[in-house]
């Protein structure tokens, strides 16, 4: 039976076989020194050749980077390091030798990495961020559990926009004409809720945006949520403890990968206490006296994220924002219709905005208006529209890039990395 590196530490004295590739190989005369992964974690495996057959030793020399191997031994404790082990080598067969591994352990540009990007995914770091996705993915999904949502999920193919028509992609669909890749699954979760209640969806969306910042991709995945019967302070919560919980979360299950990464915790740590909140008009205020020349009703930059949140230990909320710079669907504040009643939610240490959402407008003539005054088509959006004619509820919800979170868990410098295959407007392969 297969054995996990993961599991090594409770198999102490036991011979074990390990499946997996060779990452490193160094030598010391008869010894040899041999770096194991197979997924789940990595091992050092020691060689002795006086304790080996010829044939097995041979293997043992000829085995490359990269190779994909069968390696039994008996696993024992690291001589000198603590909760460490290592596996004592007494079987070893090469499955596939792999000959002449393009990405050598040095120093590598990153457009040659990118365009070795299906290899580079092997790389400690590389594995060690895909590891960190999964557990902020596997958070998110707890999290909207204990809070009563469930998934259900949108369709990728639309015939309208949701986050304004200029960052749409466009694709031929037989002879209906023209859809359009998802901006966002949060339309169609708002039909959802006056089944569920709540709910979420978590996919693949799309964004035409000419961007080549380090927190910009083409194609990336989003998680909406979506609660009927919530309003907005309520909807500020549920995103502050899903946020809260994420970190918590990472901090606890990922403790190796952080350290592969060298990511210095002591933030992560202090963001999970209160957030700070602004008002929009607060925060134009605020930015002014950090030297921003930005000018009321300018949606917020890069610089601007970071001015805000440079001396704060917490995220930040920025609440309230006009509504001439949101969408449609956004509710007006009550206390002044010049407003819309939704949020930003920035990170700290310059990771930007994690989380974008808003109560929505639940007034079937009032969206009506806003949709005309739009210039969108009414019979593409009757059947958002319907869901006002027919038992209407206050409601809210909120997204939250996946990307974006693992950019800030895990410290990395760009975005591209967080995702497994990036899709950004200067590249589509691999």
């Amino acid at each position: 039976m297969q054995t996990f590196i993961k599991n090594i530490a409770d198999l102490v004295g036991q011979e074990v076989e390990i499946k997996g590739w060779l990452y490193n190989k160094r030598s010391s005369g008869p010894i040899a020194f041999l770096e194991l992964r197979d997924g789940s974690g990595w091992i050092q495996a020691v060689a002795v050749k006086s304790e080996l057959s010829a044939e097995v030793w041979d293997l043992v020399e000829k085995a490359s980077q990269e190779s994909s191997v069968v390696v039994r031994g008996k696993v024992t404790k690291h001589p000198k390091r603590e909760n460490v082990f290592e596996l004592q080598v007494a079987g070893f067969v090469i499955l596939q030798l792999a000959e002449n591994y393009p990405i050598a352990h040095k120093e590598h540009g990153p457009d040659f990495l990118m365009e070795n990007r299906h290899l580079w995914l092997r790389s400690k770091k590389q594995w060690a961020i895909l590891r960190v996705r999964d557990a902020i993915i596997t958070s998110i999904n707890e999290y909207l559990h204990q809070e009563n949502f469930i998934r259900t999920d949108s369709p990728v193919f639309t015939p309208n926009a949701c986050e304004g028509t200029t960052t749409l992609f466009p694709v031929p669909y037989f002879d209906l004409g023209t859809a359009y890749l998802s901006q966002s699954g949060q339309l169609y979760i708002e039909a959802a809720i006056a089944s569920v209640g709540r709910c979420y969806d978590f996919g693949p969306v799309f964004r035409a945006e000419k961007s080549k910042t380090k927190r910009h991709l083409t194609e990336f995945w989003m998680m909406d949520a979506e609660a009927a019967f919530v309003e907005h302070e309520e909807n500020l919560k549920i995103q502050e403890g899903l946020v809260r919980y994420i970190i918590r979360y990472c901090l606890k299950n990922c403790k190796e990968e952080l350290v592969i990464l060298e990511r210095n915790t002591a933030p992560l740590e202090k963001a999970d206490q209160p957030f700070t909140h602004y008002t929009y008009n607060q925060a134009i205020v605020k930015l002014h006296e950090l030297g921003s020349d930005i000018k009321h009703g300018e949606d917020l930059g890069n610089d601007d994220e970071g001015l805000l949140t440079k001396d704060s230990d917490v995220p930040v909320f920025i609440a309230k924002w006009p509504k001439s710079i949101k969408p449609f669907y956004m509710k007006r504040d009550p206390e002044n219709p010049e407003l819309v009643l939704n949020d930003d939610l920035i990170a700290t240490e310059g990771a930007g905005e994690l989380i974008g959402g808003s109560q929505r407008e639940d007034d079937y003539n009032l969206l009506l208006e806003r949709i005309k005054a739009e210039g969108l088509n009414v019979e593409d959006y009757q059947w958002y529209l319907d869901l006002r004619q027919f038992g209407s509820v206050p409601h809210s919800g909120f997204g939250i890039g996946l990307e974006r979170a693992v950019r800030w868990i895990t410290g990395v410098e760009h975005i591209r990395e967080c995702i497994p295959f990036p899709r950004t407007i200067g590249r589509l392969r691999p």
